[in-house]
């Protein structure tokens, strides 16, 4: 049985939860923490450290709560779906009939990779709602930028309160309306310098080759590797599914590889596309979710003269 605000609720109870001080950070959390204890139902905290420190003292002792470190989770918009989905399967598979988790995205998330933050909060209003949890999503209003939190509001069907009131977001946007939209990402500064290739219709072989010539042997070679195979997979999908011509780039800094899959199509028909592996990966569904998995950022965006898939091997937080 549901509990606490999503009762009777069938599937995903998504909240936001934003706070301006410590006090108003607890008043959302213990409440719902406890409330989740008392009813018997799992109850987990995935915040950064400091956060996850004040809950933890604020508890009364002993409380049933799972604590996760949310920087391993947090990781990878695709990476924190799939671990969540094994996560939320298990203890339904262990009889829970609600599941009640308590998150914060790191600070470094509402910077220069928030477009790829923003699809997946949206992308979980469906990729998750065939488990029965309630979720409040928890952002500072002291660090989080404005036009991260308009986005908040637009992909949370509800905004929980610290005074315990659970509120409809007025501004909620469905998925399929709010992913199909133009986010264009953060501009990256290495793409004002020249490239250090350039290649129309490229092969797979010469995309590859493209990426390999600009690593100056400042990243881990893992990280060139699955940058690698998220262009060939960009590539492919563009030459398979976009209009031609198609055209790649590449950008190399001391700390990061960028490149740009660029064609004159208007990209995958399926919003959740990368996010979410798409069936047997037709419509270039399952080649996005592996880039995805591989990339530090992926940036997908549409423009008047086609679409793009920007991939980050590196550090993407310039």
């Amino acid at each position: 049985m549901r509990t606490g605000a999503a009762a009777g609720h069938a599937g995903y109870f998504h909240t936001a939860g934003c706070f301006g001080s410590d006090d108003e950070l607890l008043g959302l959390a213990v409440p719902f923490l406890t409330g989740g204890a008392a009813s018997g139902e799992t109850s987990v905290v995935v915040l950064n450290d400091r956060n996850a420190q004040l809950v933890r003292d604020a508890l009364p002792a002993g409380a049933a709560v799972i604590f996760l470190p949310g920087g391993a989770v947090y990781e990878r918009p695709a990476a924190a779906i799939r671990s969540y989905r094994k996560l939320l399967a298990g203890h339904v598979a262990a009889g829970a009939s609600q599941i009640r988790i308590f998150g914060d995205l790191t600070a470094v998330t509402h910077g220069a990779t928030w477009d790829w933050w923003a699809r997946y909060e949206s992308a979980i209003n469906r990729a998750y709602d065939d488990f029965p949890l309630w979720s409040i999503c928890a952002y500072d209003t002291r660090t989080t930028p404005p036009a991260a939190l308009a986005d908040v509001m637009r992909t949370h069907p509800w905004t929980a309160l610290p005074d315990g009131r659970n509120v409809p977001n007025a501004g909620f946007t469905d998925p399929h309306l709010y992913l199909g939209e133009r986010h264009p990402p953060t501009p990256d500064p290495v793409l004002d310098g020249e490239p250090a290739a350039e290649l129309i219709d490229p092969t797979l072989s010469e995309a590859r080759q493209a990426v390999r010539g600009a690593d100056r042997g400042h990243l881990a070679s893992t990280e060139v590797d699955d940058l690698v195979v998220a262009v060939s997979e960009a590539v492919a999908n563009a030459q398979r599914h976009g209009s031609g011509p198609v055209r790649l780039r590449v950008w190399s800094s001391i700390d990061r590889l960028v490149v740009t899959v660029t064609d004159a199509g208007t990209g995958p028909e399926d919003p959740f596309a990368g996010l979410v592996p798409a069936g047997d990966g037709t419509n270039g569904g399952l080649g996005l979710w592996i880039a995805h998995q591989s990339c530090n950022h992926v940036a997908l965006y549409r423009h008047d003269d086609g679409f793009t898939v920007r991939l980050t091997a590196g550090d993407p937080h310039h």
